[in-house]
């Protein structure tokens, strides 16, 4: 049974842009047993829009009879800062006015999302995570909690995700703001301001999120004399108003933004000396049709982090094989395992 909770905390949380936070909460779920030694411990980071339930959006990989079966592990999974999903974000309250933060919600990085997490981990009194899991997003922290906590990773499994964001990934990200700034209502310290143009924002992401062969597969349509109402004209409207009615721009905004700004390299000479830190046992997982985050990237990962392997699956899904692929998934992680760690439960897998 999945648990909530809500993490709180009080004190001045400056922030790598200089900015601060008078503090801040992490909403998150826990579900399964920690056992006496504390160290069945599977921490997940979720992807940009994601939420703290993993059940949600990784059904295949975690509860009963899955991969990460409740019966023997404990999982954490943390909305991340700046989200709109319980954890303070720009539509949370400001202690210091009273009122929500909007367009004053300052600029806040993957790594602050990190330490933020790590002081969750603290609090928990958990001294070592078992296996720390990500997606996209959710790989790119995972990574940094790896460099700056390496004793406190065991295993890290980053999927579909990088050492730092490309320049292609910045300039889908930032067409993507384009589209809410140009939104008239974006200027108003509303709820919903620039909702319409997170709608077109997220019709752009998700040329990125999939591939050629995807909407060839399923946005065909077909008939020849077919005009106007395509298919894959009405999908795209779909997804962006799909997205309009569960998040918000402003943390769509945000939560890009520090995307971009996911370079591990920052503040410690290079990158491949930052990966250098990393003492976990590493898995690298990239997609063969992943445009936004090609193969090359955990190559490259893979190349430079000590006790590292790399798989690359086949999905027609682009970069959201990292969501839909379970079977794929479940079983490169069995073997990594295996090979890893002779300790680790993994026959709900076999």
């Amino acid at each position: 049974m999945v648990q909530e909770h809500t993490f709180k905390y009080s004190e001045f949380f400056p922030l790598e842009s200089g900015e601060s936070l008078p503090g801040f909460q992490l909403f998150y779920t826990t579900f399964g047993t920690l056992n006496a030694r504390r160290d069945n411990v599977i921490w997940v980071c979720h992807a940009l829009t994601g939420n703290a339930n993993v059940l949600d959006w990784w059904p295949g990989l975690f509860g009963e009879g899955k991969l990460y079966n409740p019966a023997d592990y404990f999982v954490i999974c943390v909305n991340m800062l700046g989200s709109c999903y319980g954890s303070t974000g720009p539509l949370s309250v400001n202690p210091q006015t009273n009122v929500p933060f909007f367009h004053s919600f300052p600029t806040i990085t993957n790594r602050d999302v990190v330490r933020a997490f790590d002081l969750l981990r603290q609090a928990l009194a958990i001294d070592q995570i078992h296996t720390l899991i990500g997606g996209s997003m959710g790989g790119q922290q995972a990574l940094e909690w790896s460099i700056m906590q390496p004793e406190a990773v065991q295993h890290l499994i980053q999927i579909a995700s990088n050492a730092q964001h490309s320049p292609w990934g910045i300039a889908f990200n930032e067409s993507q703001r384009m589209a809410i700034q140009n939104d008239a209502s974006w200027l108003e310290d509303q709820p919903d301001a620039g909702l319409e143009g997170m709608r077109t924002a997220r019709a752009i992401a998700l040329l990125s999120y999939r591939h050629y062969r995807t909407y060839q597969k399923t946005q065909q349509d077909t008939s020849s004399e077919q005009l106007s109402n395509y298919r894959a004209s009405s999908y795209q409207r779909y997804q962006g108003e799909k997205l309009a009615r569960r998040f918000n721009a402003f943390s769509y905004w945000t939560l890009s933004c520090a995307m971009d700004s996911h370079h591990v390299g920052r503040g410690r000479d290079s990158v491949i000396n930052a990966l250098q830190q990393v003492k976990a046992k590493t898995l690298q997982v990239g997609i063969e049709t992943d445009v936004l985050f090609p193969p090359s990237e955990q190559q490259f990962l893979a190349h430079h982090i000590p006790s590292s392997q790399l798989v690359i699956i086949d999905s027609g899904y682009g970069h959201d094989g990292f969501l839909l692929e379970f079977a794929q998934l479940s079983q490169h992680i069995t073997n990594f395992y295996r090979e890893k760690s002779a300790s680790v439960k993994v026959s709900a897998a076999s």
